[in-house]
């Protein structure tokens, strides 16, 4: 079973409009991303986003209208589902609110409108129409006042109704602004941009002719669109936009790519002026009656200002280039010179529009469209297909973005930020041999600190901030600046403790004394410290443990303890959160020891290293979870950090977890974030922030990747701020509260097709097309450019042909010609000028570049190809090349050391042609994306040997499996055991998998879907990638999806044990979360292409949607869970984890609440069960002793023990024994009992089913209890004894379950499925990973496809699936 997560939100924004949503006092801004709605406010610096709410749905057009009875506007949303429905806010939950909804305006057999929908109003405010379908305007009337209509309903929408127009293919519409007062009998005029049969422009004005239906009746209103008019027969082919000129001029301007025409629809006449210089409009903005701004596809925008004459009308118009811009989908004037700029490829704007040029005040990131990424790993170097062995969030997502001169590449990664807000550079010193940085206030008066001691090996510097000047001093307040200082800290009343290796020190603030000191004896010295206002703890020469005790600034030894050579200290800390006892770290036996501050007394020992194999380097106490008890933070040798939960009662250490953040050793620093919680950093080659959220410890990697030391440094001049030194320089940062997607850019001013990364020569092989417009002609040009991983800058360019554009990029090992493997780039291209006519013309080549020591390229090999090289692969040693119309195998080859050449082993013809195509690792199968023929898997089988000249080959391309169904593919990605993730131009996913068991050679061939959805968005890349999990992950991520939206999702799998428990929270999610508009989750996720529409998605998680259970009331929580075997705590732990945020993140293996980042490696959730192991136990044991009590009441409803108990009971009352009324009474309240206890047997048993891992140790120990303890109550209540053949009987039928139990989950594989397509049987191989689903151990139930028999599929009804 499937789940997706978002990593990336959609950020392109091709709709946009301004409306007095939340007052009516100001206007506010709402754009559409896909299937969010965001609200922006206003300000002089930009926009500021407001709310933000998902839909069910990816919005198509926006509009606006205002109630009778609103002072705001209502906002009309059409979206791609087909429904359409009015928002108002709702100011009392802050948040949008449905008014009306309306679903299906049209039949089936409608075909959509090919140039978009549109929405208008006309300028009285009594119609709306929408173009939705080719040839329809459904039109929409609004509610007038009238008699027995209620004052609410007036000015809402009513209901609507169609009529058909001849014009089919309508470029752009809108309704003309009445140039006087409107009669009773005027009309509203639309004006209609078409196409004809001759591909001809032409101009059209109807009249819009509504009749309403009888008030009380179901009958809809008429609609008509007659009275046109002609106008303007010869237009030019590139007109494309219609714009409404408002009164006094009126009419409408038709912008065309050489020429602007003006219309007036009265009198038929126009104005013609030509462009000086061609272009194509695509958006437009009216800022009053005269001035309009136009976008055209280059990016430029435009102030056109109509000229009227005497009468009012139009004589003609100025038009001035303002500047440029990205490329705009959406203008929108907001106010005072202001102007938002919606980009689909490129950042959108606002824009400060100024005599004769604009500035840009805002820039709204935007990755979209993504056509390329890569996933790359800059801490481990590792790549797509390999897994990483630790990481701490340094892994980077490459995205190729944008389009032409907005073309640019996106590092997309997840983590806690820092910016840089002051950079003081290296001071003069090598700031290699920096120790450490503390912060220190030098003033009493001065508010916070002001003042930073970095420690080198040999002296200390110290720096004053004052304002925005720094000032380094010599002498500073009596401290030690000669020597290196282990620890600098303020202590109450205005002091400052120091100490170095051979002294430490107290100082007065106020004089500048030394006020007191301390030194070991016999020169020895000091190798670690820890310190609090009232106590200092120090090792001495790392054998010798003495604790100081701070007496008003006075220093005097407290306790000494000698641990001899053999038991050397490693690391300790002293912390007030536990006043009596300090810790300290052993290098033998890899040991932490507790001991008491009194005498320096061992109370407890724990190991924390099997086998004493790593040595703990640093530690740390710290308050990180509110109101929970104080962590224990242990730094070892070989990168893990140990985390440890300490009673502060009796100082008892438990809830051991372990992370792995590095290869090195971390040093840990607190950043206070009020209430008494603090945040911890572990600087190392992957620095991380360890901090709480939503109830659990959170490891995240920090977005700097040079941190050498970090401290606290929140001063006057920069609040919140940490300190940072690094190898070249030291700042001042402000560190973000908690991790989110970070976003950097790197122009390239080029469409960044294709994205190749040499992994050791640190480069990225980028194939780009760049377009410039030259005297009217548009050239397009192609390169292959060599860029730097880091700096992003062009080492190299290849520039390729006239006429020729880059297709497909692939990074490869290949020989080199001495039999060594080399770095190189295979490049495939495609010709714009395919000459049909001509069988034999060069359509395509295949460049393979070799990557030279200097980081240059040097092409050494070259083919021609009858065909455009689309896609790229490595097949072992061979390449895979999609063509036009098929797969072909090449061999890289040798005729000389010094002469490559591609030599063409074999082919396979496709249905149509190939898209994408993946090979599986370690395999010689090819998965082939098909235009419309979904996808095919061939094996390639090599053939012998043969010489170089031979031209003869025995490889074959044999077809082993095919996806039978009609699905036009667009990527495809091996993602499991024959299994294979597809996803669609139709914004669907599919996972396929193969039955390479099956009965018949039909079964095996036939890939049969496991999983689809509807994602909304069309996939442009998938990539796989590689994870280690631990062996009871729930979700096991696979790969990462990038779409033309902009977005980006993880995929992954979910283990059989937890798809069942998924299913049914998302089933229950779906009737009480609604999106605005009331549309049904299931509808808009469930899967749907021209062929076939489902109702519902199969055995797909939307991990974004799970999470909005914590949005819901304390009681919709509770009826989400009722019946899942888990409470709403259970849920609480797993809904953050499905969030992408969580799954980008690496957790701590054991059982508190505790999560990490661990990006490197991939996003991943760790998370693991929070439940007691053995809780079924007691379930199962409750509901055997509940069945023999059954049995007992059932005994005791017919024997006649009951008779004599009902004669006793009669005459305790004083009635006569033989009364049967009290017989029947004490019959009956056994006969109750036997049903109370039947049903909590049941339940219980129920109970314990869901929360083991094996239904058959719950049957033989529900079995067992039974026994025991009926042959117990036999003879305790009816005196029976049983005979020693009973107890062989019962032993037997005990040791028969335990033998059939054992032999089925040996057939099961360890406890997982028989065989579970769902889980594209992935996970036999990897284990059921620890990922993501803490406190739930759901049992073995069986959901979905399920394999039986003799591998046939069946699709049957079942008990533990969520869709029955």
């Amino acid at each position: 079973m499937a789940y997706i997560a978002p990593i990336h939100r959609p950020s392109s924004i091709k709709h946009a409009i301004l409306l007095s949503f939340v007052s009516p006092e100001e206007d506010h801004l709402v754009v559409a991303k896909a299937n969010r709605l965001e609200l922006y406010s206003q300000s002089e610096d930009g926009i500021s986003l407001l709310h933000a709410q998902t839909i069910f749905g990816k919005v198509t057009m926006l509009n606006k209208f205002r109630q009778q009875i609103s002072k705001t506007d209502h906002l009309f949303v059409g979206t791609d589902k087909q429904a359409y429905y009015t928002l108002s806010w709702d100011a009392e939950k802050k948040r949008m609110r449905t008014e009306k909804s309306y679903v299906d305006l049209a039949e089936k057999t409608f075909r959509d409108n090919q140039t978009g929908d549109r929405s208008h109003i006309t300028p009285d405010g009594k119609y709306m129409t929408l173009e939705l379908y080719e040839g329809v305007v459904t039109v929409v009337p609004f509610i007038q006042r009238a008699k027995k209509i209620p004052e609410a309903e007036i000015g809402t929408l009513g209901e609507h109704t169609q009529t058909r127009i001849p014009e089919l293919f309508v470029h752009s519409s809108c309704f003309l602004y009445p140039r006087r007062s409107p009669g009773k009998n005027d009309k509203p005029k639309m004006a209609l941009l078409y196409e004809d049969s001759q591909s001809q422009k032409r101009l059209k004005i109807r009249e819009l002719d509504y009749s309403a239906g009888v008030p009380g009746s179901d009958e809809p209103g008429v609609a008509e669109m007659e009275h046109d008019t002609n106008l303007g027969k010869e237009l030019d082919r590139g007109s494309n936009f219609l714009v409404p000129v408002p009164a006094p001029a009126g009419g409408l301007l038709v912008l065309g790519e050489v020429q602007i025409r003006y219309f007036n629809e009265e009198t038929g006449e126009g104005v013609i002026q030509s462009l000086d210089e061609a272009t194509i409009f695509v958006a437009w903005a009216r800022i009053d009656s005269q001035r309009f701004l136009l976008a055209d596809d280059y990016g430029r925008l435009y102030l056109l200002m109509l000229v009227l004459g005497e009468q009012q009308e139009v004589e003609g118009w100025q038009i001035h280039i303002l500047g440029e811009t990205s490329r705009a989908n959406v203008l929108v004037y907001l106010d005072a010179g202001r102007l938002f700029v919606g980009s689909h490829q490129g950042d959108s704007q606002v824009l400060k529009i100024e005599v004769e040029n604009i500035e840009v005040i805002q820039t709204l990131p935007n990755i979209a469209p993504i056509l390329d990424c890569a996933i790359t790993d800059l801490g481990t170097r590792t790549g797509e297909g390999q897994t990483s062995e630790f990481s701490s969030g340094q892994a980077r997502i490459i995205t190729g973005s944008g389009a032409f001169k907005d073309g640019s590449l996106r590092s997309v990664r997840s983590g806690v930020g820092l910016e840089d807000v002051a950079v003081l550079g290296n001071m003069g010193r090598d700031l290699a041999s920096v120790t450490n940085i503390f912060s220190i206030r030098s003033e009493p008066d001065s508010g916070g600190v002001d003042t930073l001691l970095v420690s080198f090996i040999n002296e200390t510097a110290a720096f004053r901030f004052q304002g925005d000047e720094v000032e380094e001093f010599d002498n500073l307040k009596g401290l030690q600046l000669s020597e290196s200082t282990l620890l600098a800290r303020n202590l109450k009343s205005s002091r400052i403790m120091q100490v170095t290796s051979i002294e430490v020190r107290i100082s007065d603030i106020e004089s500048g004394m030394v006020q007191s000191s301390w030194r070991p004896q016999n020169n020895q010295s000091i190798t670690d410290v820890s310190a609090t206002d009232d106590h200092v703890l120090i090792a001495v020469d790392g054998v010798q443990l003495i604790l100081l005790e701070n007496d008003n600034g006075n220093l005097r030894e407290s306790a000494k303890r000698d641990f001899g050579a053999d038991t050397q200290i490693a690391c300790l800390t002293i912390s007030d959160l536990l006043p009596d006892t300090c810790i300290v770290g052993f290098w033998q036996n890899s040991t932490i020891s507790i001991l008491k501050l009194t005498d320096l007394e061992t109370l407890q020992s724990e190991q924390i290293s099997e086998e004493g194999l790593s040595v703990p380097r640093s530690v740390l106490i710290s308050q990180v979870l509110e109101k929970q008890p104080p962590t224990l933070f242990i730094a070892m040798a070989d990168g893990n950090v140990v985390t440890f939960i300490v009673d502060v009662q009796t100082s008892a250490l438990s809830g051991k977890k372990s992370i792995l953040l590095g290869t090195q050793q971390a040093s840990f620093r607190e950043l206070p974030r009020g209430n008494g919680v603090s945040a911890v950093v572990a600087t190392c080659e992957h620095p991380s922030m360890i901090y709480s959220s939503e109830d659990r410890i959170v490891y995240s990697a920090v977005t700097a990747e040079d941190v050498s030391y970090l401290c606290h440094f929140d001063s006057p001049a920069f609040p919140n701020a940490v300190a940072i030194a690094t190898k070249e320089d030291i700042k001042i940062s402000i560190v973000d509260t908690e991790r989110t997607t970070h976003v950097q850019t790197q122009a390239v001013n080029e469409t960044v097709r294709r994205i190749g990364w040499a992994v050791e020569a640190k480069a990225f092989g980028l194939g780009t097309i760049k377009r410039e417009l030259k005297d009217g002609y548009e050239l397009v040009k192609s390169h292959f450019k060599l860029v730097d991983e880091v700096a992003f800058e062009v080492l190299d360019t290849y520039a390729l042909n006239e006429e020729e554009l880059v297709e497909s990029v692939m990074y490869a090992e290949l020989n080199d010609g001495t039999g060594e493997l080399a770095d190189h780039f295979v490049v495939g291209t495609a010709y714009l000028d395919e000459d049909e006519s001509q069988s034999d013309a060069i359509r395509g080549r295949i460049l393979v570049f070799e990557l030279t020591q200097e980081r240059k390229l040097k092409l050494i090999a070259e083919k021609s190809l009858k065909g455009a090289c689309r896609c790229l692969a490595m097949v072992g040693d061979k390449i895979a090349a999609a063509l036009i119309k098929t797969v072909v195998i090449f061999g890289f080859e040798y005729e000389t050391p010094s002469a490559p050449f591609l030599r063409k082993l074999c082919s396979y013809r496709t249905s149509t042609a190939p898209i994408d195509i993946a090979v599986t690792p370690g395999d010689n199968q090819i998965a082939i994306a098909d235009l419309m023929k979904s996808i095919s898997v061939v094996q390639y089988k090599p053939g012998f040997t043969r010489a170089a000249s031979n031209t003869s080959s025995t490889d074959t391309l044999e077809e082993v499996a095919r996806h039978y169904q009609t699905t036009w593919g667009t990527a495809v990605a091996h993602v499991g055991e024959n299994t294979w993730l597809e996803a669609d131009a139709e914004g669907n996913l599919l996972v396929l998998s193969r039955d390479i068991n099956g009965v018949t050679e039909d079964d095996r061939r036939r890939l049969q879907v496991t999983s689809e959805m509807n994602l909304g968005e069309m996939v442009n890349r998938i990539r796989r990638i590689d994870v280690g999990v631990g062996n009871d992950a729930g979700v096991v991520p696979k790969a990462f999806m990038a779409t033309v939206e902009g977005s980006i999702y993880l995929f992954a799998l979910i283990s059989p044990s937890k798809q069942n428990l998924l299913m049914q929270l998302q089933a229950r999610l779906a009737e009480f979360v609604q999106s605005p508009g009331h549309y049904e989750f299931n509808k808009y996720r469930a899967f749907k292409n021209l062929v076939r529409e489902a109702e519902e998605p199969q055995r797909f998680v939307d991990g974004e949607f799970v999470e909005r259970f914590l949005d819901c009331a304390p009681d919709v929580q509770m009826q989400c869970v009722e019946g899942l075997g888990v409470g709403v705590e259970d849920i609480k732990e797993i809904a953050p984890a499905m969030n992408a945020q969580s799954l980008r993140q690496r957790r701590p293996q054991a059982s508190r609440r505790e999560d990490s980042s661990d990006d490197a490696k991939t996003p991943m959730p760790l998370m693991t069960d929070q439940k007691p192991k053995s809780q079924w136990l007691v379930f199962a044991i409750a509901s055997g002793g509940c069945a023999a009590l059954n049995g007992v009441f059932a005994k005791l409803t017919t024997t006649a023990m009951t008779s004599s108990w009902a004669s006793t009971i009669a005459s305790g009352f004083g009635l006569s024994p033989d009364n049967s009324f009290i017989d029947v009474l004490v019959r009956a309240s056994m006969f109750g009992l036997n049903l109370l206890f039947n049903l909590i047997m049941w339940t219980l048993f129920t109970r314990a089913l869901t929360l083991a891992t094996s239904t058959t140790r719950v049957s033989i120990l529900n079995t067992s209890a039974n026994f025991l303890l009926t042959a117990v109550l036999s003879l305790l209540v009816f005196s029976e004894t049983l005979p020693p053949l009973w107890f062989v009987g019962a032993a037997l039928l005990v040791g028969g379950s335990v033998i059939i139990g054992a032999r089925e989950e040996d057939g099961k594989g360890g406890g997982g499925l028989e065989r579970d397509v769902g889980d594209a049987e992935s996970i036999g191989e990897e284990g059921v990973g620890e990922i993501g689903l803490d406190g739930l151990e759901g049992g073995e139930q069986e959901i979905g496809i399920v394999g039986r028999g003799e591998g046939k599929y069946t699709d049957e009804p079942r008990p533990g699936d969520a869709r029955t």
